[in-house]
């Protein structure tokens, strides 16, 4: 073993303990929660390693970084990409083309870009199934920070799941800088519920990282994405 994949063998290590026991603290099964490992400014070389390891989910903020690297690592290969970054309507048919899952959808506006060009996809033959999307929900009503406010997410859900192009799985959210994310993962678990009394299969919760992943999973979150736990701290740039 490469000393390497023998840092990420002992990073995945532990924070499957830590999974396994914020889940055990909470009273839910392991297999409730879904870990997306966040690979971006790290090379592909990684997220093979990661692969090799056993790791079946990861997630990319830049389509641009995204896409070679899910181009090199896509032929033969069972990941599931996620887009977990802000995302622009001119990248919607480039995110289509690697992504198995959308998180960051916070605008009709965007919906109906990812939509057009699932459905591009679809006709050309490319694509069999629609997309998957998260709304991201927005805890702090930043406009800087992405999100779509509370209050607006039923009538974006609706949008989404009249589409026909895109599947509604449920919300995304990061806790406010400074803010107890106890707190805040309380109040997306309160948006969830409401969210799944019209959308039954929108049952996702994507919520926690390195940082906060244990508070995450006590208010519910079926997903974790954990980037500087397994791969440790990021340069400014990309490679």
């Amino acid at each position: 073993m490469t000393s390497r994949k023998a840092e990420l063998a002992e990073n995945l290590a532990e924070v499957e303990e830590r999974i396994a026991a914020a889940c055990r603290a909470a009273g839910r099964p392991r297999d409730e929660v879904k870990l997306i490992a966040i690979t971006k400014t790290f090379p592909a070389s990684d997220v093979a390693l990661l692969a090799e390891l056993g790791v079946t989910d990861v997630g990319e903020n830049r389509d641009q970084e995204a896409g070679p690297k899910a181009a090199e690592l896509l032929p033969g290969s069972a990941l599931r990409w996620h887009m977990v970054g802000r995302l622009q309507r001119n990248k919607a048919r480039s995110v289509v083309g690697w992504a198995h899952e959308v998180q960051s959808v916070d605008s009709g506006r965007l919906a109906d870009a990812l939509a057009k060009a699932v459905h591009t996809e679809r006709y050309s033959g490319k694509r069999e199934e629609p997309l998957d999307v998260l709304i991201q929900a927005s805890l702090d009503d930043d406009p800087e920070r992405g999100g779509c406010p509370l209050a607006e997410l039923p009538a974006l859900a609706d949008r989404i799941a009249r589409s026909g192009e895109l599947r509604l799985r449920g919300l995304m959210a990061v806790a406010p800088l400074g803010a107890d994310p106890a707190a805040a993962f309380e109040r997306l678990a309160r948006a969830g519920e409401a969210l799944r009394k019209d959308h039954p299969n929108a049952a996702d919760v994507s919520a926690g990282m390195s940082h906060d992943l244990e508070q995450a999973i006590t208010h519910g979150s079926t997903c974790v994405r954990v980037g500087t736990a397994l791969l440790g701290g990021r340069g400014l740039a990309s490679p």
